[in-house]
């Protein structure tokens, strides 16, 4: 099989509607009340340190993914069993960005149809893009961002009368430790969820690539849910944000300019759509990677479409309802995430950095 690759723009647009997928639909550092911007100015800040690791591991083993890069370094005991410990959180990742889908669907859209209807669809589009390959993906973010991004800055525009500055004020009214805290969440969700970019982006064109897609796809993203954030929370006040399971809908159902523009919940919608597409795809492909260093399977998209068939399933029976998700998300999953996310890719590239220092040795002395 003809080793796939994909440009650096195509890098960039893939990573920055993984980010965006469902963080901007659903609300972001709410811990941080109305100081949630700076929550996430936080949050971009110490990504950039992870992201830089991610990058690095990348760069010292170019065209190799994060399974084949475990494996070589720890050997085939522990590498399988890093293996299987990043496989299960790519199909976790799966099946609850999924999930998202189906209550977003069913609670703002289809309330009378049962939720594994959108999510059967959706998945099944899902494994779709995954079998046609991430170059297929690549094209398809590079087409298709620019028109999420419009849509997105159309609705902001539109939104301007209705802003009220005063709902973001008065700055650290309720201290630092809040911040702190919403800054935490927004960290591992949605910025290290990238981690999982480790198991895709051996497709980079040249090695020193990790780097540009990584923080240039960061800074973009992190924007992008930077001012999402700060349009729902002037719009809609703090204690409505917190209050609603996605805040971007409820602003963007408040636009009604004379008769001609309302009715414009559908930008939310598409833009959700789009990213949480990409989003579903890159963890699906991540998935099924691992799956096949496990099992030694030759080509991936062997087991795309039963894998993709237990996401589909899964997402429709791990919660009871869309609280349950909801407290999962905010509770749970800030310290579930922190060993992938952190502490493991920490411990990878200390490794490589090993490894790297002794080969170049090796290879002075021959």
């Amino acid at each position: 099989m003809d080793r796939e690759v994909i440009s650096d723009k195509q890098g960039i647009m893939l990573l920055i509607l993984f980010i965006t997928g469902s963080t901007l639909v659903l609300p972001t550092a709410v811990e941080a009340g109305r100081d949630l911007w700076l929550a996430i100015l936080l949050a971009v800040t110490a990504a950039g340190v992870a992201v830089f690791i991610y990058a690095r591991i990348l760069y010292l083993f170019p065209t190799k993914d994060l399974f084949d890069i475990t494996q070589e370094l720890f050997g085939r005991f522990l590498g399988k069993l890093l293996v299987l410990i990043y496989t299960w959180f790519a199909f976790h990742l799966c099946v609850l960005v999924l999930r998202n889908f189906g209550d977003f669907i069913s609670i703002v859209g289809l309330e009378g149809t049962p939720m594994i209807v959108p999510m059967a669809v959706t998945g099944t589009l899902c494994i779709w893009g995954v079998k046609e390959g991430i170059e297929v993906l690549g094209r398809w973010a590079e087409f298709f961002l620019p028109i999420t991004a419009l849509l997105m800055l159309t609705a902001i525009l539109l939104l301007i009368p209705n802003m009220k500055i005063d709902y973001l004020l008065p700055i650290l009214y309720d201290g630092i430790k809040p911040v702190l805290k919403g800054g935490y969440a927004v960290f591992t969700f949605p910025f290290a969820e990238t981690v999982l970019f480790l198991a895709a982006f051996d497709v980079l064109k040249r090695k020193e690539s990790a780097y540009k897609v990584y923080f240039t796809g960061l800074a973009l993203g992190g924007f992008a849910i930077l001012i999402s954030s700060l349009t729902e929370v002037a719009v809609l006040g703090i204690q409505t944000y917190k209050a609603v399971y996605f805040p971007a809908y409820i602003a963007v159902a408040r636009l009604n300019i004379g008769e001609f523009i309302q009715r414009m919940e559908i930008i939310v919608a598409i833009v959700f759509l789009i990213g949480g597409f990409i989003k579903v795809s890159i963890c699906l492909l991540a998935a099924c990677k691992g799956i096949t260093k496990l099992f030694g399977i030759a080509d991936y998209r062997f087991v795309v479409t039963p894998v993709g068939a237990l996401v589909i399933n899964t997402a429709f029976f791990i919660y009871g309802s869309v609280m349950e998700t909801v407290e999962w998300a905010s509770q749970v999953w800030p310290y579930y995430a922190f060993p992938f996310q952190v502490a493991l890719p920490i411990l990878i590239w200390i490794a490589a950095e090993l490894k790297s220092r002794k080969r170049e040795k090796q290879e002075k002395a021959k």
